[in-house]
């Protein structure tokens, strides 16, 4: 049986990156024999150059029809001046409606080859390794809003919050799920000790749990949370939390390794699921082989994990990627003296041939 992945490089620095990760999957294909079969198509800035639009109906078809999509990144100050609705950014913002992306899972795993780039003590990020599930397409977001009315003679302006126990339940399940291929902790981040929200999301949560007698469950509040991470991240598995709060939680633990080229991303759909690195198109470097296509190959590794269950494929190029870091190579975004400097295509190579 194959499988197929759709490839979106879309802008700047994308045909590097996804370049590099596809090398990688196939040199996993050939020594798993996974039978991969990858197609190709445009999204961002590159399609409404050729299209007029950010992001073509062959492209989400395509999507549709694959069994996972690996996406580079969008935007650039090409396109600053393009309409708000034809923005490149639109592309990812189209894909998440159309592929039903529900969920975004960000891992922060700490190499030890990286401690020394990351802005916390040694001593409190050695062995940090945790996934945040974030609730990606309901809450506060997507909820109603008001941008300006008048309420006793002053303007104001609001956001509604909500959740159904139906979307707490789909991303509390993915959640500990997540946590059963890990080290099975899972906790859930809220703040219900003030919003209505929060109280059926932490009671729906502690409903899920009866289910997952092999994890362990515990809550916290959103501020705590964010206070841990920063004093203590290796306490943490599996953080499973709302849209607005995994906005922030997640960008804050991104920073406990020191270097977002490094960190991949997946956003889990209804169909189809999306995998990108976390970092955007860097224009100012694109085409001069100097990204680092780390972030993109780790997410490769994810749809591998996710998607196509593939175990053993996945930790093979997670490991490859470890062991080329503790070897002392590094890309110009992470080199220092006392380490040896390569491209991206030679990083790339060092990582196939781990694999």
């Amino acid at each position: 049986m194959a499988y197929k992945i759709a490839v979106i490089p879309g802008d700047g620095i994308g045909k590097e990156i996804t370049d590099s990760a596809v090398e990688v999957l196939k040199v996993a294909d050939k020594k798993f024999g996974l039978g991969l079969e990858f197609v190709y198509h445009d999204a961002g800035g590159t399609a409404y150059d050729k299209f007029g639009t950010p992001l073509p109906q062959e492209t989400i078809d395509a999507c549709k029809a694959a069994d996972g999509v690996l996406f580079g990144a969008v935007g650039g100050d090409k396109w600053d001046k393009v309409e708000p609705a034809k923005r490149p950014e639109k592309a990812i913002l189209g894909l998440r409606k159309e592929l039903g992306l529900y969920a975004n899972l960000r891992p922060v795993k700490v190499a030890d080859a990286l401690i020394e780039y990351s802005p916390l003590k040694p001593e409190l990020v050695r062995g940090a390794d945790l996934v945040i599930v974030r609730e990606l397409i309901g809450g506060i977001y997507f909820g109603e809003k008001c941008e300006s009315e008048q309420h006793n003679g002053a303007e104001r302006a609001w956001d509604l919050e909500n959740y159904s126990v139906p979307e707490v339940e789909r991303i509390a399940k993915l959640a500990f799920e997540t946590a059963k291929l890990r080290r099975g902790k899972v906790t859930s981040v809220d703040k219900s000790n003030v919003l209505a929200t929060s109280r059926l999301w932490r009671r729906t949560v502690t409903e899920v749990a009866k289910a997952y007698p092999e994890v362990e469950c515990n809550n916290l509040y959103v501020d705590n949370c964010a206070m841990q991470i920063a004093v203590k991240p290796t306490q943490f598995d599996v953080i499973v939390t709302g849209n607005l709060f995994g906005d922030i939680l997640s960008d804050e633990a991104a920073v406990v390794g020191g270097s977002i080229g490094m960190l991949p991303s997946a956003s889990i759909g209804e169909c189809t699921s999306l995998y990108e690195p976390i970092h955007g198109s860097a224009p100012d470097i694109a085409g001069q082989g100097i990204a680092n296509p780390i972030g993109t190959i780790l997410s490769a590794a994810m749809l591998l994990r996710y998607s196509l269950h593939e175990e053993k494929a996945a930790d093979a190029i997670e490991a490859a990627v470890d062991t080329a870091l503790a070897e002392g190579y590094r890309t110009p975004d992470l080199w220092k003296e006392g380490f040896t400097k390569v491209n991206t295509s030679e990083i790339t190579k060092i990582i196939s041939e781990r694999v």
